[in-house]
């Protein structure tokens, strides 16, 4: 089974997750800066986990609509589509994954600092795991 590569796309940081090999867990990876060269790095997350298959959170309105932030989020797999053609691309629901994120990171007593630093990644695990719950074994 292929392993996943999700993305929280923000405006001022991208999280990012991977699954394990057997598809079962999701874990963050890392927080690349959204105006930086995270492009470089996520080719390098493509061949690190030797995957073609990619997840990003869509943060969709509450009525189900597509709103400012969705369209941002679909101009940057634009992007993404544009450079990396070869991969496969798939939206899911971000709806209050930073919020649950942040929620994970306040039971561990984790510092203000680290939340800051962590969320984002934190989040994008969030987003994978509930696609792959919801997905079982047939995911891309």
């Amino acid at each position: 089974m292929p392993r996943i590569i999700c993305l929280d796309v923000g405006t001022v940081r991208i999280g990012v997750a991977v699954s394990d090999p057997l598809g079962m867990f999701a874990q963050g990876i890392a927080v690349w800066k959204a105006e930086g060269p995270w492009m470089d790095e996520l080719e390098r997350a493509f061949e690190r986990y030797d995957t073609g298959c990619l997840l990003v959170g869509l943060p969709i309105r509450e009525d189900g609509t597509i709103g400012p932030s969705a369209q941002r989020v679909q101009d940057v797999v634009k992007a993404i589509q544009r450079r990396f053609p070869m991969i496969t691309v798939k939206y899911w629901d971000e709806r209050y994954s930073t919020c649950t994120a942040t929620g994970y990171l306040l039971e561990g007593n984790v510092s203000r600092r680290k939340r800051k630093q962590s969320v984002d990644k934190i989040a994008a695990a969030v987003i994978l795991q509930s696609y792959m719950d919801a997905k079982g074994a047939d995911r891309f």
